[in-house]
């Protein structure tokens, strides 16, 4: 089968917008009627002009197997609204952007696709030994993570004495000295060059504001404060899978160096975050082979999308290469060897007891984790009393809560809707305050519901 001749679902090609205004102006420009010079090509890339306000046409291109996208338009949104419309009628509409030979491809689309040829080539060959000569003064490097590490030492010892004055004054006086205080403990800590432990103080921060128990929590969030300065501070004494988690929690970056899998990926579900500064977004996925589960992290500034846009319910096949660190479920995502195809499916999955234990064993790993993905087969949403939702098993034995503020709450009644009381099959992560239902099957419709 011609590769390009996979077609996308509306719905995966939406899934890439970086906003809603960008997902009705490219519904808009989905139709043949503004397009011209439309093609694609077995090597997965697909292009064509469309008629704008100016009197030249934008040149339009994208490359299927990243996604990865060009467009001469002014636009700063990425990817713009041209190539949203020109995946949208690629999708629907096999006449409207036929297949075509390789030596058909135009020149203006050509020369973006070889450059992005030559520069994947290139890639691959600093990987070897050109790429040790960029790495730079292996001496150097030594001597500024030493003195970043006495930064980050100095500023473990002051927010230890903050939580120790915090415990000693009681927790109330958390509520009645506001969010300034701890701002300036997390601009110390950025000083100290350790952006985890000033996110984590920024989280502390915000708990006396977030509403009855907040007591509660703020000493949960607390302790796993203190563990994790006490754990910085004695990471000589800790087995290297756990130190490596530490560096990581504190803000140092985890090298993407464990051994590089290759392996057909199902992308199980996306969603972005936001703290007013930065954009993250996590992209989880399935290795069919190997039955491993990644998470690919990227980010954005200034209010740019991220650049990782992979569409959810699609499978690639593509080399990942994991970060050192405990569990090492982040990875780098690295050559793909062909344009994605939809999915057949769900992953494997299992009980609510299997997701418990899964999180239970990674918690040992990884005492700051936040969630662990877990499949979840034969659920069905059931509503409780307080207004809050769990995913009940199919047999009635046992149930787990759907996390009260979740990325995909909005989405929860599109699960509803999908189950019609009837078992669903559900990818989420699973955390201490319950699951984050992200994407769904059932056995009516086999192909993924994206929640968020």
């Amino acid at each position: 089968m011609n590769q390009q001749g996979v077609r996308w679902t509306a719905e995966q090609v939406l899934a890439l917008a970086p906003d809603d205004a960008s997902r009705k102006a490219a519904s808009r420009l989905g139709t043949p009627g503004t397009w011209s010079d439309t093609g694609g090509s077995g090597g997965g890339a697909v292009w064509g002009r469309c008629k704008g306000s100016g009197s030249r046409p934008y040149q339009t291109v994208v490359d299927i197997t990243g996604p990865a996208y060009t467009c001469s338009c002014p636009s700063r949104k990425f990817p713009c609204k041209h190539a949203l419309g020109l995946l949208l009628l690629w999708a629907s509409d096999e006449r409207a952007v036929p297949a075509t030979g390789e030596a058909d491809v135009p020149d203006w689309a050509g020369q973006w696709l070889a450059g992005r040829s030559a520069r994947a080539a290139g890639e691959g060959e600093g990987e070897g030994a050109g790429g040790a000569a960029r790495t730079g003064d292996p001496q150097a490097a030594r001597r500024r993570a030493e003195r970043r590490s006495a930064r980050i030492t100095a500023g473990a010892r002051e927010l230890e004495q903050r939580l120790a004055d915090l415990v000693r004054g009681g927790l109330a006086s958390a509520e009645q000295s506001g969010y300034g205080l701890w701002e300036e403990t997390a601009a110390r800590m950025v000083d100290a060059q350790a952006p985890g432990l000033a996110g984590r103080v920024r989280e502390l921060g915000a708990i006396p504001a977030s509403g009855p128990g907040w007591p509660v929590r703020l000493l949960e969030e607390c302790a796993l404060t203190h563990l994790l300065d006490r754990a910085w501070l004695n990471i000589e004494r800790l087995p290297e899978p756990l130190a490596a988690t530490v560096r990581t929690r504190v803000g140092l970056t985890a090298p993407a160096d464990g051994p590089a899998v290759r392996d057909r990926w199902t992308v199980l579900a996306r969603y972005d975050t936001s703290d007013g500064r930065l954009t993250t977004r996590r992209v989880w996925l399935y290795g069919h082979g190997s039955g491993r589960t990644a998470l690919l992290l990227s980010f954005g500034a200034a209010g740019r999308a991220p650049q990782v846009a992979l569409p959810v319910g699609v499978v690639i096949d593509a080399r990942l290469t994991p970060h050192t660190g405990a569990g090492q479920l982040r990875a780098e995502l690295g050559e793909q060897f062909s344009p994605p195809v939809p999915a057949e499916g769900p992953p494997p999955g299992g009980t609510v007891a299997d997701a418990l234990t899964a999180y239970g064993l990674a918690l040992r790993e990884d005492p700051w984790l936040d969630a662990w993905p877990v499949t979840l087969t034969d659920v069905i949403p059931v509503p409780l009393p307080d207004g809050g939702w769990q995913l009940a098993s199919a047999d009635g034995r046992s149930a787990l809560p759907v996390a009260p503020a979740t990325p995909a709450r909005a989405g929860l009644w599109r699960l509803v809707a999908l189950s019609g009381g009837g078992p669903v099959t559900v990818f989420g992560e699973c955390g201490h305050r319950g699951v984050t239902p992200l994407t769904a099957w059932s056995a009516q419709t086999p192909e993924t519901v994206q929640l968020t």
